[in-house]
């Protein structure tokens, strides 16, 4: 089996456990509620979920990429220490212990995804790989978790053990199927001045600063639709718009390598931003519940392609032996943007159109920033694309393997 495919199992097993996480919840924490109790209950999620950031970005990002074999040996761990999570969970599920653990469990979840991303280019054969490879487990992860999580909802309604279970036996599958996963070697040393001015150049810089704006839209219209749909439509409304959203995040990922065959991964990040632009005018001008999930379709589909670009950007320039420190890093930012833009459509229910506007000023404000960027770098003679791996300093030497198409 190639490399890419054993990674590819790994990570649906993985979001299979994901997804019994979030139905258990859904089913029995948030929708088992009355309205006017969920505000108080999303905005203590929203403190968990940005709370393992400040774990993970200083502390278990540098110790993943100092560990010989790290990033193997953490999806693993990192699977089981979810599986006596869900465990604890299944009895805690109604009170307060219910928060330190999915804290613990979200930063289990975040250590794996950095370790994942820093996986990714051991199990390609080259550059111009990263985008389809980190396409394919981004549409595994949208697949699998939309089969899954409406099934696990409706279990969660009647009791979390059984979704909870599902996703124990899931966990336990993926840290055996991580067993064969690449055995990447990292070296023990900091950065050094070369390396630190690559993961500064202008690529990377500039697609950080665009994916904290995507995610800035994602999050609040992700809960700008959630209060408003309620209060208009009802939750079904607002199921029909989280499943739009799911549609446009597999297009992206489907059509992220397409765009990437005829440009670049800095193109890219321009377009997602064009489009959260362009569609977020378009529904604040129209209205309307059609129009809304257009909207959640549309935005979720920029996200991915961002998403994938940035992620591919980071990996052809990063240092290979730091690349999970520097994708905690910049995880961190991304979530702290999610989680502030999340705040005022939890805090106060906006009209619609009102919503749609935000988003529309929120793309409009990126690519506005991107292409003044780009014009400052040009006007300086720079490049706007930093060393590739050929031009910066070998910081290990790792085997290369088929993307497993």
């Amino acid at each position: 089996m190639w490399p890419f495919q054993r990674l590819a199992r790994t990570h649906a097993l993985m979001a299979v456990g994901d997804a019994a996480l979030y139905g258990a919840l859904a089913g029995s924490v948030l929708l088992g509620v009355a309205p006017d109790a969920q505000r108080p209950r999303v905005l203590l999620y929203l403190l968990v979920s940005a709370a393992p950031f400040a774990v993970v970005a200083p502390l278990i990002g540098p110790m993943v990429d100092r560990i010989s074999g790290g990033r193997r040996m953490v999806v693993r761990l990192t699977a089981f220490a979810r599986v006596l999570l869900y465990g604890l969970i299944a009895f805690h599920a109604d009170d307060l212990w219910l928060y330190p653990l999915v804290f613990a469990v979200l930063v289990a979840q975040k250590t794996y995804a950095v370790s994942k991303s820093a996986l990714v280019p051991a199990v390609v054969r080259n550059e111009t790989e990263l985008v389809e490879a980190n396409s394919k487990l981004g549409l595994v992860s949208a697949a699998v978790g939309a089969l899954a999580v409406g099934p696990c909802a409706a279990l969660g309604r009647v009791s979390v053990v059984v979704p909870l279970g599902i996703g124990i036996a899931a966990l336990l599958a993926a840290s055996w199927q991580a067993r064969y996963l690449p055995r990447d070697a990292v070296v023990v040393r900091r950065l050094d001045a070369p390396e630190r001015a690559l993961l500064r150049s202008h690529s990377v810089r500039r697609a950080a600063v665009a994916m904290v704006m995507v995610r800035a839209s994602i999050g609040f219209l992700t809960f700008h639709l959630f209060f408003w749909l309620r209060d208009d439509y009802g939750l079904v409304a607002f199921g029909a718009a989280a499943a739009s959203g799911t549609l446009g995040s597999v297009l992206g990922n489907v059509v992220a390598p397409r765009l990437r065959r005829r440009t670049r991964e800095e193109v890219m990040v321009m377009v997602a931003l064009a489009t959260i632009a362009a569609a977020g005018a378009v529904a604040a001008l129209t209205g309307g519940f059609g129009v809304a999930l257009l909207l959640a379709a549309a935005v979720n589909f920029a996200g991915s392609v961002g998403r994938m670009a940035f992620d591919s950007i980071v990996q052809r320039e990063a240092p290979d032996a730091n690349q999970s420190r520097a994708f905690a890093r910049f995880e961190t930012r991304f979530q702290l943007a999610w989680v502030l833009a999340c705040l005022p459509p939890v805090a106060f229910t906006l009209p619609g159109r009102v919503g749609f506007a935000v988003v529309a000023a929120l793309g409009g404000a990126a690519l506005t920033l991107q292409w003044l960027a780009g014009r400052m770098v040009r006007a300086r003679g720079g490049r706007s694309r930093g060393p590739t791996r050929r031009s910066r300093p070998a910081s290990v030497t790792r085997p290369r393997g088929p993307a497993g198409r």
